[in-house]
This record gives structure tokens, C-alpha cells and sequence, in this order.
């Protein structure tokens, strides 16, 4: 029931799409305005922070597609560092009490430039939540999100639906799962939560994911559910790991430790993964690279945030 919501995309479809649906919906004392604006756009998001003045900024925005990042990592990691790093210090120059930043479960141990980019995201965020008193902020990370924008699981579907076939990268590859309505409501909870933290803790929380799923059973239940037989009505093919992708997936780095909270479904790290006392600064001198294209200063700056990630294709270390 909040007084009222901001909604902000750079992409006019999406955009268009939602403010429709608010329209059908049949809340009609919900008050929203729709912004057109890119998060690495320092002035159109300062005109709207400073016109609407919101108590809590929950920043989803992000280049979220890791072979797509694996192609495109200078923008992959433009977007998600500078974006996040500009919405933080907008909330701190405007006084904005709470920023939630949505993370992904891909920036544990990461393999990927979009986990990597994640990762730097989660300690930016870390890193501003510590420095300022009156500023609460905090990563809920989490894995796939079912139906959502580039899930698996539509593109079954339609695959299916065309009578096959349908493609899966590898045989024993496993994926963490959640409905939208659970993660939108403990993001919601982890912000609420967050604001009674001490500023010792971490701030980062993830939200119970359950068992991995495995994706060939996955497709194989769909395929079910339509009334066709797999490998009979419908083939499925294995086409190898992208560009960017492991088998697995982890919620937790390796010295991060995992604590309840008294909001079920919703754990606390306790131990943070990264030091974040230089990532604002080094943060700023990665996106300073990034516009000039600097590769090797890139590459140094990758590296200085994040010493065990070792980047493929054009941000290899390897000259």
C-alpha cells in the first residue's frame, strides 16, 4: 500500500507496458508516475530524485543476460557499475533514507562479466551503506526469476510450441528458481529489515532459494504439462555451456556465512566476501577507463576490485 511509486525504465515499451497495467488494475487510489530515463544518466536521475524526493529507491536496473555481457562487456559493466554508483550518490546528496539494490546469485564466485559487474554493484552498495549514517542500503541476492524478462522457461515454451526442438546448454546443468511474487515481497522485506541493522553488519541478504533445479528435467516437465512425450513428440538437444555459464550456481562466497533473520525465506551474510573501504574510488576510475576504452586500465581496475576474477574474450588478461 505505499503512497506512491515511481516508476522508472529506459526502455519505452516496458514502460508503457506497466503504466497500462497500473491503469487496468483495479487499485485506482494507487498514485504513480512513469519516467522515462537511463540510470547512467546522472541529470535526468538527479531531476527525478530532486522532483519526487522518495523515501526508498529500489534499483533493479541492469544488463542482466551473461552471454549477451560476455560480448558486450564494456557496456555490461558501464550499466551496472556506474548506474548503481549514480543512484547512491544521488540518495546520499538527496537524502533518500533507503536504496535496495536487486543482485543475483551470479555474482558469487563469478565466472561471467554480468556476475562481475553484480559483484561490484553489491560493494558499492556495502561500501555506501557503511560510510553514511543516516543511509540505509542493501543487495538481496537471489537467483532466476520464473516468467521473468530472459527466463528459461518462455523460451521453452515457445520452443515447444513450434513442435521442438528445444534446446538445453548441458545435461546436468542446475539453476535456483523463485515466482516473482516471492522475490518481489522479500526484497520488500530486506529493505524494511535493513533499516534496523547495525552499520557493522553486511548488508547484503539472500533469499531462500530451495534445491537447484535441474534444466533438462525442467524441460522435460513442460514438455509433460503440454501433453507431448519428450524425445518422441519432442526433441531435446544439448547445445553446451555459453559463453560466461557453469553448470552450477552458488548464493554464498566462499567466506561468507549464512544467518536467519526473524522474516522466513529471507538470510543475512554475516562476513563480507570483498573489502570495500577503496570501491567507490576504484569504482569511478573503472567507468573513467570504460568511456575512454581503455582496456588496460580496465583490466587493472577489474582486477584490483575483484583479485580472483579472471575475465575470457576481450577482457582477458592475456595481452
Amino acid at each position: 500500500d505505499p503512497a506512491s511509486l515511481v516508476l522508472v525504465d529506459h526502455a519505452e515499451y516496458n514502460l508503457y507496458a506497466i503504466d497500462r497495467e497500473l491503469q487496468d488494475s483495479a487499485d485506482h487510489d494507487l498514485k504513480w508516475t512513469a519516467c522515462l530515463g537511463d540510470v547512467t544518466d546522472a541529470i535526468r536521475m538527479d531531476e527525478i530524485i530532486a522532483r519526487h524526493r522518495p523515501d526508498l529507491v529500489l534499483h533493479a536496473a541492469a544488463l542482466k543476460h551473461v552471454p549477451l555481457g560476455e560480448r558486450n562487456p564494456l557496456q555490461t559493466l558501464f550499466t551496472n557499475v556506474e548506474g548503481t554508483r549514480i543512484m547512491l550518490e544521488l540518495c546520499v546528496a538527496h537524502n533518500v533514507p533507503s536504496f535496495t539494490l536487486v543482485s543475483t546469485d551470479k555474482a558469487v564466485n563469478t565466472h561471467n562479466v554480468m556476475g562481475a559487474s553484480k559483484a561490484i554493484a553489491e560493494m558499492l552498495t556495502h561500501a555506501y551503506n557503511r560510510r553514511h549514517d543516516d543511509f540505509a542500503a542493501c543487495a538481496v541476492r537471489f537467483g532466476n526469476v520464473l516468467a521473468s524478462a530472459g527466463s528459461v522457461i518462455p523460451l521453452f515454451e515457445a520452443q515447444i510450441a513450434r513442435g521442438g526442438p528445444v534446446t538445453v546448454t548441458h545435461p546436468d546443468v542446475t539453476r535456483y528458481f523463485m515466482t516473482t511474487q516471492e522475490a518481489s515481497a522479500l526484497v520488500l522485506q530486506a529493505t524494511a529489515l535493513n533499516t534496523t541493522q547495525r552499520k557493522s553488519e553486511s548488508s547484503i541478504y539472500v533469499l531462500e532459494m530451495g534445491e537447484p533445479v535441474n534444466i533438462a528435467r525442467l524441460a522435460r516437465q513442460l514438455i509433460r504439462l503440454r501433453g507431448k512425450v519428450p524425445d518422441r513428440d519432442i526433441d531435446i538437444i544439448f547445445t553446451g555451456l555459453r559463453d560466461g555459464e557453469t553448470l552450477d550456481e552458488r548464493i554464498v562466497a566462499d567466506p561468507e556465512a549464512l544467518e536467519s533473520t526473524y522474516v522466513d525465506g529471507l538470510l543475512h551474510i554475516s562476513g563480507s566476501a570483498y573489502d570495500a573501504a577503496g570501491v567507490p574510488a576504484n569504482a569511478i576510475a573503472l567507468t573513467k577507463a570504460l568511456r575512454a576504452r581503455d582496456m588496460d586500465a580496465i583490466r587493472t581496475t577489474l582486477h584490483a576490485l575483484l583479485p580472483a576474477y579472471t575475465p575470457n574474450g576481450t577482457l582477458s588478461f592475456k595481452h
